[in-house]
């Protein structure tokens, strides 16, 4: 959510941003940032004249929104963009309201997102023409001003007198930006926020990340794991691969050296990345293990990333020729090894029962875990703590929009000491991100206290003398 949602006339409110073209339209950017000063997150809507007066991609960088332009798009996740902020937003602001666009909402004629965003919702909306003066002096506009404002409810801004682009003198220069921000909070009054979810928002631009993991190895697990029945078939689960893939995507972007170890995956797998097959967990564990260590005997990478579903149980048993159909077929199944958890312990120096018997990897790893759930996350911080782990991901694979083979998640993410974070609905590669940002601040807070331990173990007679 965009602005500080504990001060401002607007905090925590959706304020739709309606831009026509007029002249005027330079001013929006200016708006924007009015909005957001008094705690509103901004969704801006332009008409197509409107985007020859103003930058789409400045007012998506200042919003952090996508600006809404076609009545056809689509975002990401198969909603319909206007009809979003429309369900959304708590009140709509169109300024500047050109003569063309006051005639076309008086007679709801949706040829534009902006039409379209006031014409689907029931927030206030607030009007502010710009134009030139003959033009809001003629009884057409007049009558149009008057039907939105008497007919419809709407607050209607009126424009000041003074010059105007035509280079003629009159009323309608659009208001004072101050005043347009004025008659949206009121316009709000005391009702409750419509849409306090981030998740039934409209979906946040995730900012260019930099080069923060260069020189750094991390090691992606995808996909689902097969475990063999008999030679053709095998149990496995619905993972696609895809949250693994768009975490080794953003993880190279970043700088990092990729390795993906990809168990069964139904989406294309990068070619920079240097790809190990582990389709049953006994393969994945003995990859996951073979990197463990590099050739120095130090740790082999900088961070895990756990992202593949792998099974839970497998065939006892498996049939090594292919099993005849008959009757009923009856299977025995046992745990899997728990890979995350044991990789945990290696990294600790620990075995099996938790006793110290090994070197620990040095650097220590950030160890990330997944834990796929259904209707509650109520285990999940267990499982991190447990399995030792930095971060943990969990996610209700139930929910629409956030389970195996979609382009979305909603995710929570756990971390030691700290509250649940629960993000909303994004992207699989906007959740990628989001968890590197904190995979590169937590190897960073790791090699400074290195460097300090190691500083303050130097020889006395190697240290710089106290003066």
């Amino acid at each position: 959510m965009r602005g500080d949602a504990g001060a401002g006339r607007l905090a925590g409110r959706l304020i739709g941003l309606g831009v026509t073209g007029s002249i005027a339209a330079y001013k929006s950017p200016d708006l924007v940032r009015r909005l957001q000063a008094e705690g509103a997150d901004v969704q801006v809507c332009l008409t197509p004249s409107a985007a020859r007066f103003v930058a789409p991609l400045a007012l998506e960088a200042l919003s952090r929104h996508p600006v809404e332009q076609d009545v056809l798009a689509l975002l990401p996740d198969g909603r319909i963009g206007h009809i979003v902020l429309a369900d959304a937003a708590d009140a709509i602001v169109v300024a500047p309201a050109t003569a063309h666009w006051l005639g076309a909402m008086a007679n709801g004629l949706a040829g534009d997102t902006v039409t379209a965003a006031v014409l689907a919702t029931s927030a206030p909306v607030v009007v502010a023409p710009a134009m030139d003066g003959e033009m809001y002096a003629h009884p057409a506009t007049r009558a149009n001003v008057s039907r939105l404002r008497d007919g419809f409810g709407y607050t209607i801004v009126e424009p000041e007198a003074g010059s105007l682009a035509s280079g003629q003198s009159g009323v309608g220069r659009l208001a004072d930006l101050g005043m347009i921000v004025d008659a949206v909070v009121a316009a709000i009054g005391n009702r409750p926020i419509r849409a306090p979810d981030p998740g039934s928002r409209p979906p946040v631009v995730e900012t260019p990340r930099p080069a923060d993991l260069e020189g750094r190895h991390i090691v992606v697990t995808a996909g689902g794991t097969a475990e063999p029945i008999d030679p053709v078939r095998y149990i496995g689960n619905r993972s696609t691969g895809r949250m693994g893939v768009a975490i080794a995507e953003a993880a190279f972007a970043r700088g990092a050296r990729v390795t993906l170890i990809a168990g069964l995956t139904s989406v294309p797998l990068p070619a920079y990345a240097r790809v190990i097959r582990g389709e049953s967990t006994a393969q994945m564990r003995a990859a996951l293990l073979a990197t463990l260590s590099g050739p120095s005997g130090m740790a082999g990478f900088d961070a895990l990333v756990m992202a593949a579903a792998v099974a839970d149980f497998r065939p006892t048993r498996p049939a090594e020729s292919k099993l005849t159909r008959g009757g009923s077929l009856t299977l025995e199944l046992e745990p899997t090894p728990d890979l995350l958890a044991e990789v945990g312990r290696v990294s600790r120096g620990l075995d099996s029962e938790g006793a110290a018997t090994r070197r620990p990897l040095e650097p220590r790893p950030v160890l990330v875990g997944f834990a796929a759930e259904t209707g509650s996350l109520a285990r999940a911080a267990g499982k991190l703590h447990a399995k030792g782990l930095d971060l943990l991901v969990g996610n209700d694979v139930a929910e629409a929009g956030s389970g195996f083979g979609t382009d979305t998640n909603r995710v929570t993410l756990f971390a030691p000491d700290a509250e649940p974070e629960p993000w909303p609905l994004l992207s699989k590669r906007a959740v990628a991100d989001r968890l590197l940002d904190r995979v590169a601040a937590l190897l960073d807070e790791r090699d400074a206290a290195r460097q300090t331990a190691l500083m303050t173990t130097e020889p006395a007679d190697l240290r710089e003398p106290t003066r």
